[in-house]
C-alpha cells in the first residue's frame, strides 16, 4: 500500500491553524467509507473526503479525526486490520504508523467514537461538524448526535465551514505544483481525443482514449467525462452517438492526481479536418471571450465582474455574426447573453473539481456582502467574489444553442429588440462550444496552469490532419 502525502509538518500546521480559528469545542472531521454499488462487497472506487485529506492526508476508508481545540489533543479513530482483512488486501500499516506519518500522536478504535462524542455532548461541549453528503456518514452522525438524518443540518457548524474555507481557498506552492501536474495530465487526455477522433467512430471509443490517458499517468478522472456531439447539453454524459463529418465534439474532461487534486479542461474540435465557416465564426467568439476574461484575472477583481465582461465580449461577437443587435453592455444588463450562455464562467478548483462545493457555494464562491443571484443564467455562476492570490479557478465561456430555450423565448417575444430570431432560426441545430482553461491567481495577475493545449482555430485544425 502506497500513501501519497505531503510532509508531516504540512498537516500538523494546518490542523493547528484550524483549531486556533475555531477556538472552542471539538472538531469532528469524518473520513469516507467504502460505499456499495449493487451488493455489500462490490463497492464504488473509494474516494476520501477532501477536507479529511487536507488535514490528515490518509487515503483509507473508515477513519475519523477529532481535534480538541481547547486541550490541543488530536485523535485518529480507525480500525486495525485483522487477518481476515490482510488475506484480501495484503499487509497494511498499523493505525499508529499511519497517524505518525501525518503528525497525529493518538489513535483510538473507531467503535469508541460514538462514546467520545456522547461524553462531550453530555458535558455541554460544542461538537463542530461539516455538512455530511455521504449516506453512511449521515446515518452514523445522526445516531451519535441523537438527531434525525434531516435534523443534522442544525448541527452543522458555520464556524467550522468558514474556518476550513479560509484555509483551503488559497493554495500553497505544494498544492499548486500538484494541480500543475493534474492539468498537464488533463492536457494529455484532450490531446488523445483530438488526435484519435475520426468520422464514423462512436463517442464512447473516444471517451475510452480520454480515460486511458488519466489512468496511464497514475491518476483517474476528476469527474465523469463529457464528450459529445451535442455540446448544447451542458452536462451530457451519454457517449452512444456516432460522430460524422460536419459535427463538432465538445470534450470536457479532467484528471485527478494520486493526491486527488483536480484538473478541468474543455476543448471543442471538428470531427473532420476543419471547422465549417459557421463553426469557425462561433468558435472565435468563444475564444475571444476566454482570452478577454483571462486578461482580467488579478487579485481584487470580483469574478462576477469577469463573468459580466466575458458575457459582453460574447455578445459583441454574436452581434458581428448577426444573431444579436443593439448595445452589447445593455444587452447583457438585460440578460440577452443567457439565451446563449446559461451557465457561469467558472468555479474554484482544488481537491474537488468544484472546490469545497460540499461546504456550500454561498460560502465558497460568495461572501457576506456579495450574495448569489437567483436570476436565470446568473444563478449558475458558482464563483462571484473578489479574487485573492492563491485562488485556482476555471475560465470556461461557451455558446449553447438550445432549441427548447429559443422556442420559449420566441413564444414570450422575449428581448426581441436585442435578438434576431429570424437569423437564429437557421442555427437551431448548431450545438454548443465551450473552451476552458485553469488559472492560479498570482500577486499581480494570473498564470495558466499546465502545459499548452492548443485552442486557436489553426492549432486545433493542425491536430485534426
Amino acid at each position: 500500500m502506497h500513501l501519497h502525502l505531503f510532509d508531516e509538518l504540512v498537516y500538523t500546521k494546518r490542523r493547528q491553524k484550524l483549531s486556533a480559528n475555531v477556538g472552542k469545542g471539538l472538531i469532528l472531521l469524518m473520513g469516507n467509507d467504502d460505499s456499495s454499488m449493487n451488493y455489500a462487497d462490490n463497492t464504488y472506487p473509494f474516494r476520501q473526503d477532501s477536507t479529511f485529506l487536507y488535514y490528515a492526508g490518509i487515503d483509507i476508508a473508515g477513519l475519523a479525526l477529532v481535534l480538541d481545540t481547547e486541550s490541543g489533543e488530536e485523535i485518529l479513530f480507525g480500525r486495525e486490520a485483522g487477518i481476515d482483512d490482510i488475506i484480501w488486501t495484503g499487509p497494511l500499516p498499523s493505525l499508529q504508523d499511519l497517524a505518525q506519518k501525518v503528525g497525529i500522536a493518538k489513535t483510538t478504535p473507531y467503535a469508541q467514537l460514538g462514546e467520545v462524542l456522547k461524553k462531550a455532548k453530555d458535558t455541554g461541549r460544542r461538537i463542530h461538524i461539516l455538512p455530511p453528503y455521504r449516506p453512511e456518514n449521515k446515518i452514523k452522525l445522526a445516531e451519535w448526535l441523537q438527531l434525525s438524518v434531516a435534523g443534522l443540518q442544525e448541527a452543522v457548524s458555520l464556524e467550522l465551514i468558514k474556518a476550513v474555507i479560509t484555509q483551503r481557498e488559497c493554495k500553497d506552492p505544494d498544492e499548486i505544483a500538484e494541480m500543475e501536474a493534474a492539468v498537464s495530465v488533463s492536457v494529455d487526455m484532450h490531446l488523445a481525443a483530438m488526435k484519435y477522433t475520426r468520422p464514423g467512430m462512436k463517442e464512447y471509443e473516444i471517451a475510452a482514449k480520454v480515460e486511458e490517458a488519466a489512468l496511464a499517468a497514475g491518476g483517474r478522472l476528476s469527474y465523469p467525462t463529457i464528450l459529445t456531439i451535442n455540446g448544447q447539453v451542458l452536462h451530457n454524459h451519454f457517449h452512444g452517438n456516432q460522430v460524422a463529418e460536419g459535427h463538432m465534439i465538445l470534450c470536457d474532461a479532467g484528471a485527478e492526481t494520486a493526491m486527488h487534486y483536480a484538473g478541468d479542461l474543455t476543448r471543442t474540435f471538428p470531427v473532420g479536418k476543419q471547422f465549417t465557416t459557421r463553426q469557425r465564426e462561433m468558435y472565435q467568439v468563444v475564444l475571444d471571450a476566454l482570452d478577454h476574461a483571462a486578461d482580467l484575472l488579478k487579485p481584487g477583481i470580483q469574478y462576477k465582474e469577469v463573468h459580466t465582461q466575458a458575457s459582453v465580449k460574447l455578445v459583441e461577437g454574436l452581434k458581428a455574426i448577426g444573431l444579436v443587435k443593439g448595445d452589447p453592455a445593455e444587452a447583457v444588463a438585460a440578460g440577452v447573453h443567457t439565451l446563449f450562455f446559461q451557465c457561469g464562467l467558472g468555479h474554484m478548483i482544488g481537491l474537488d473539481v468544484h472546490d469545497m462545493e460540499d461546504l456550500g457555494e454561498q460560502y465558497v464562491g460568495y461572501s457576506d456582502t456579495l450574495k448569489k443571484s437567483t436570476e436565470f443564467g446568473w444563478k449558475s455562476l458558482r464563483l462571484g467574489r473578489e479574487l485573492k492570490p492563491g485562488f485556482v479557478l476555471t475560465v470556461e465561456p461557451g455558446i449553447y444553442i438550445i432549441p427548447e430555450l429559443i422556442d420559449r423565448w420566441v413564444a414570450e417575444n422575449k428581448l426581441s429588440n436585442f435578438v434576431d430570431y429570424n437569423t437564429l432560426a437557421s442555427y437551431r441545430d448548431f450545438g454548443g462550444i465551450r473552451i476552458e482553461d485553469n488559472f492560479v491567481i498570482t500577486e499581480t495577475g494570473s498564470r495558466k496552469l499546465g502545459k499548452e493545449l492548443p485552442k486557436t482555430i489553426a492549432a486545433v485544425e493542425a491536430l485534426r490532419q
